[in-house]
Formats: C-alpha cells, sequence, structure tokens
C-alpha cells in the first residue's frame, strides 16, 4: 500500500478485523499504511466481533452510504442460560437459570424460537447499540448510567440456521447452551438482540458470545486481508468493479464522461429510465459518479472524483 497522500489509493479494501480491534483502529490502521486521512469503513464491527470490515480510500469513501444498506451474514454462538447488560459476553452478566428449568430446553423449542425470529419481525436495538438518541449514541447514555428505551424497528431476517447445540457447564457449575448460528439479515440488524430475543422466548435469558461477519453484499470475508498483516500489497478493488456489483452501469464515451463530471445533464439515447442509482463508466475503466436516469437524460446523484481532484 502506498505510503504517501499523494499516491494514496482511489479504492476499496476488504479487511478482516480480529477480536479486539475495534473499528476505529482498523481505519487508523489503513491512514497510517494508505498516508490519507480520507478512509471510511461500511458498517461498524464490536470489538468482540470479528469478519468482514469493507473500507473505503479516497473519493471510493463516497461508495460506503450504498454499502452499509447492503444484507449482511454473520456465524455466531447464542449463549442461553444467562443474559448481559449489553447482551453479548463484554457485559456484566445478570444471574442465571437454575439448571432445573435449563434442563427442560429442547432442541425442538430452541429450532422453533429460531423459526420465530425468521422474517420480518420487530426488533429492539439493544441499549448499547450506536443508534443516537437526541443526538447522542445510546451506549454512551447507557454508560453514562441513564436509561435508555430504544424503539423497535422492522428488519428481516432471510435466514436463521441452526448448526450445533451444545449443552454444558462452566467451571462455576452453571449450566449453559450454546447455540452457533448463520444468520442472514438486513441492514441494521443486531445479532445481540436475536440471542437477547431467543433467551427471551426459552425463559432461560441468551447473550452473544461469538460474532463473525462472513459477508456483506456479495463481497466475502474469503477475499478479505488480514488487517495485522497489512504491511504488504492488499488486494485493492476498483471503485467501478464495485459499483459494478452494486447497481446496473452504463459505459460513456469520452465526452459524455466529461460532461457528467462537469455535472451536466448527459443525453443516453436508449437508456431506460431508472429512478435507482446507476453506475456511470468512463473510459479507462473509471468511476464517473451515480446517475438516475429519465426520459434518455442522465441526472447526477454523486459524482467520485479522481484522487488529485478532490486533494
Amino acid at each position: 500500500m502506498p505510503s504517501t497522500s499523494a499516491s494514496a489509493p482511489n479504492s476499496i479494501l476488504l479487511v478482516d478485523k480480529p477480536q479486539g480491534f475495534t473499528s476505529h483502529d482498523a481505519v487508523a490502521r489503513v491512514r497510517r499504511l494508505a498516508g490519507t486521512r480520507k478512509v471510511g469503513h461500511a458498517g461498524t464491527l464490536d470489538p468482540m466481533a470479528t469478519g468482514l470490515l469493507i473500507m473505503g480510500l479516497g473519493p471510493s469513501t463516497r461508495l460506503l452510504t450504498y454499502i452499509v444498506g447492503l444484507s449482511k451474514e454473520y456465524l455466531a454462538t447464542i449463549r442461553l442460560g444467562s443474559s448481559s447488560t449489553t447482551d453479548d459476553a463484554e457485559g456484566e452478566l445478570l444471574g442465571f437459570a437454575p439448571q432445573a428449568q435449563l434442563s427442560k430446553v429442547t432442541e425442538e423449542e430452541i429450532l422453533a424460537g429460531v423459526h420465530s425470529l425468521t422474517g420480518e419481525i420487530e426488533q429492539v436495538p439493544s441499549s448499547v447499540s450506536a443508534i443516537k438518541v437526541n443526538g447522542k449514541r445510546a451506549y454512551d447514555l447507557a454508560r453514562a448510567g441513564e436509561s435508555v428505551e430504544l424503539k423497535a424497528r422492522q428488519v428481516t431476517i432471510y435466514s436463521f440456521e441452526v448448526n450445533n447445540i451444545e449443552f454444558g457447564q462452566d467451571d462455576a457449575g452453571n449450566g449453559f447452551i450454546d447455540v452457533q448460528v448463520r444468520v442472514e439479515c438486513s441492514s441494521g440488524t443486531y445479532i445481540r438482540a436475536l440471542a437477547r430475543d431467543l433467551g427471551f422466548k426459552l425463559g432461560v435469558g441468551g447473550h452473544l458470545t461469538a460474532l463473525r461477519r462472513t459477508r456483506i453484499g456479495d463481497f466475502h470475508v474469503m477475499d478479505a486481508v488480514d488487517i495485522e498483516m497489512m504491511e504488504g500489497a492488499p488486494r485493492l478493488q476498483k471503485p467501478s468493479d464495485v459499483a459494478r456489483r452494486i447497481f446496473p452501469a452504463i459505459d460513456l464515451n469520452e465526452t459524455q464522461a466529461l460532461e457528467l463530471s462537469q455535472g451536466k445533464r448527459v443525453l443516453l439515447e436508449g437508456y431506460p429510465d431508472s429512478a435507482e442509482p446507476v453506475a456511470a463508466i468512463g473510459p479507462q475503466d473509471r468511476l464517473i459518479g451515480l446517475i438516475t436516469v429519465k426520459k434518455n437524460l442522465s441526472r447526477v446523484v454523486v459524482n467520485f472524483p479522481t484522487e488529485t481532484e478532490s486533494s
């Protein structure tokens, strides 16, 4: 990766975030290696979580807004038998279910609980989420000791699969049931909240003990680089390639590309109307902008200047 801002890439980078790293830590590391402050990410991962973090460098940060809204896939471990103040293992445990009560929970009941949390559901986010309440993050209010009540929001759980169920005891003799799951969901879903709600439905409490994000849209963690091993040349993705994976695309000639980059409306004969963004790609496979089309005329949604233009 370049080490000077003059050669900082205009690219998308897929990184595999390790446990203990914050998303901010990942941004700071990439900023240092790329030599530019123009680095952002799409979709925060908690320090406990690992997996795919999509980062934008230079003008490509403008694509992140659209990547955030893509569907996600996670692998997670839900521990039944206790809940926590944060709905995950980083919080304080709020007691344990009696062994007699936990022993009554069957595999069939767990599967039924998972099924009830599949599809379009109303979900109350965790009180330590990043959602803003009166201009402040919910987790900041919660850590300051203030009561935080967040409204339920509709999310879609496309798939909620149980991969394994394991019954056990911790070192203190408290029983638990670890449920390993795979979740495909809409943007805005909190897997911690799924763990909490599954435990509530079964009457024994539940919280998340492991979380790994494996996919955002059709970008997979298998194609990501280890952020702790990024001293070499990472696999940077061109903004035009990324845009083609998110939007329909149209190729422009030199004149059209120049006019569009200047904010002008461009005649696109024969191209159907589209109220949804279309990626406009110019010569040299450069992403010029995102546009909508009406009556064969383009309308700029957002332009993507080159690194030189934006510096």
